[in-house]
């Protein structure tokens, strides 16, 4: 399988949190809809940089908050709790657009809520790592059953926190 046209930004940025998380979501288990805290991160999202072009679709896979002068990308998150994850669903954007011929420059991950920012580059080991990211997330979709549950500190706050804890 090509997962480069199956991989939502959401697959590249759950992988980095949970397993667990990334094959729910991956199997139609949605529950972010139900969370509180998703939904005031759409809500930071809405509020914030209304002058930008917001949420760019690529290829109905992955929807880029905005963009600058096509060269800058942005992410808006509304916290660092898992920067990681937003660091690699940064660089997997950036790496889709440079797949696609657009040359970007950077990306920036945007925390409005406690006005910070960080700058992401898209380095050739990177792109290496999202190569082999896409490989374990197609082992972990095809798993006939959810990964074994492994407790993190953020569990508590994860929209799936009842398929592992109830």
């Amino acid at each position: 399988k090509n997962y480069m046209k199956a991989a939502t930004g959401a697959m590249i940025y759950y992988y980095y949190v949970c397993d667990r998380k990334l094959w729910y979501f991956a199997h139609h288990l949605n529950m972010e809809h139900t969370s509180d805290l998703v939904q005031m991160g759409k809500l930071i999202d809405e509020e914030s940089y209304n002058r930008e072009k917001k949420h760019i679709m690529v290829d109905e896979m992955i929807s880029i908050d905005f963009l600058q002068s096509w060269k800058i990308v942005h992410e808006v998150k509304k916290s660092k709790s898992v920067e990681i994850a937003s660091i690699w669903q940064l660089k997997y954007y950036m790496w889709v657009l440079e797949k696609k011929g657009i040359e970007i420059e950077k990306g920036i991950l945007d925390f409005p809520k406690i006005k910070k920012r960080e700058i992401v580059y898209l380095e050739d080991t990177d792109r290496e790592e999202l190569e082999n990211t896409l490989k374990e997330i197609e082992k972990i979709i095809d798993m006939l059953q959810p990964p074994r549950f492994i407790k993190k500190n953020i569990c508590s706050k994860c929209a799936y926190y009842e398929f592992c804890f109830i």
